[in-house]
């Protein structure tokens, strides 16, 4: 016995350019939460240095020094500053593609 299914075409996959641009500017904002924790960090573990503040909780390792921290918190504003310029650019910005909608 041969049974045959037959199924619908789906709906087509558009193939536009930028269609990530909504992912882009969701993850941009993210990582702004991401990098003020990063800075806070950062700032205990100077205070911790300078005896203001309680023990650093990272004792040892490369987490352990604001350096570190300092460099996470700018790598990662820089890269939700270029997600965020990414999100808006091109012949529609998102806010007006979601205005549109």
């Amino acid at each position: 016995m041969i049974l045959k299914i037959r199924l619908r075409r789906g709906v087509r996959i558009e193939q536009r350019q930028g269609k990530n641009r909504r992912l882009a500017l969701a993850v941009s904002g993210l990582l702004i939460p991401a990098a003020v924790m990063a800075f806070i960090l950062a700032c205990w573990r100077i205070a911790a240095d300078m005896s203001y503040a309680s023990q650093f909780a990272i004792e040892d390792g490369i987490f352990s020094h604001w350096h570190v921290w300092a460099a996470i918190t700018a790598i990662l504003i820089f890269a939700a500053y270029r997600l965020n310029r990414y999100a808006k650019s091109g012949p529609l910005g998102v806010q007006q593609e979601f205005d549109r909608s």
